[in-house]
């Protein structure tokens, strides 16, 4: 298994994406979090979002809860229904919204239930159980070790660590320290992530912290290729133009045209890199047509 890890992100890390991140090297297949009121009240997009094909196993489904029993039974539905290879715990999320029904970071402030969780989702699916966190809930409450070493106890396999705190969201630079600690202390995997934006930072973390593996989050969405340790400035626009074809024409055929709006989201980020006038971007993001899209984006690279 390869060192690369793809970060679920929320509204980012949908199955097309997964795939694409994953032929091109990442070592696990992460869903973006699965609200777990989702099993009852949203099945249809539980499922989607579940989505994998079997060459992306091993597949680590992640859940988000603030009720530890809820998740537990959650994890066994999912189990029975998909048999993901892993499942992974939330606790790191910084979105306002998650934090304040409990849930995501805000559990950095309840250790206690941090463990229940934890010990009863081990116990409750027969495949191992992962966890992510963040340094803390803010700069004075960093608890970072005392959770690390919850979760090891109760029986979690690995542990992903970002370098930031709740509060400083995705501001700030990522401390890289205190995954070193976390590595030093624990016998469990680590992977460490945060503010690996180039290929060289994938070694820089790696030597720092001595962790196990490195997960990749907003750099991907621009740079997918950092998984076959390419930087951007290495990709042909050829190669950009046609990773797009095939990422869209994924997402259409899993959501239709609702496909194309989805995809809206990471066309800046494909040409960010090339000088494109703001014309051309504001009518490529607001195309509601695939086809005349794709003839727009053809027509860009033609001249890049």
């Amino acid at each position: 298994m390869g060192e690369l890890l793809l970060a679920p992100m929320d509204g980012i890390t949908d199955a097309p994406y997964r795939a694409m991140i994953r032929r091109l090297g990442s070592a696990i297949s992460t869903s973006e979090f699965i609200n777990t009121l989702e099993i009852k009240y949203r099945e249809k997009m539980m499922l989607r979002k579940l989505k994998f094909e079997p060459f992306e196993r091993p597949f680590s489904a992640q859940l988000l809860d603030n009720d530890p029993i809820r998740m537990a039974e959650a994890a066994r539905i999912i189990f029975d229904r998909l048999q993901p290879d892993i499942f992974d715990i939330n606790l790191g999320c910084p979105d306002s919204g998650v934090v304040g029904r409990g849930a995501g970071s805000a559990l950095m402030k309840d250790p206690l239930k941090i463990s229940q969780m934890i010990r009863l989702v081990v116990g409750a699916v027969p495949v191992p159980v992962t966890a992510k966190i963040r340094l803390g809930w803010a700069n004075e409450s960093q608890n970072y070790l005392e959770i690390a070493h919850i979760v090891q106890e109760e029986g979690a396999k690995a542990i992903a660590i970002h370098g930031r705190t709740r509060k400083l969201g995705y501001t700030g630079t990522a401390r890289w320290e205190p995954i070193a600690e976390v590595k030093q202390a624990l016998h469990i995997p680590v992977i460490g992530n945060g503010d690996v934006h180039l290929v060289a930072d994938i070694s820089r973390l790696k030597v720092l912290t001595n962790c196990d593996g490195v997960m990749i989050g907003r750099a991907a969405i621009s740079n997918p290729w950092i998984f076959s340790y390419r930087d951007r400035e290495d990709v042909s626009p050829a190669e950009v133009r046609n990773l797009m074809e095939q990422q869209l024409r994924e997402m259409i055929a899993l959501d239709g045209l609702a496909g194309l709006r989805r995809f809206r989201k990471f066309v800046k980020a494909y040409i960010t890199p090339y000088q494109v006038d703001k014309e051309v971007i504001h009518a490529l993001l607001t195309c509601n047509d695939p086809e005349i899209f794709l003839s727009m984006v053809n027509d860009l690279f033609t001249r890049i």
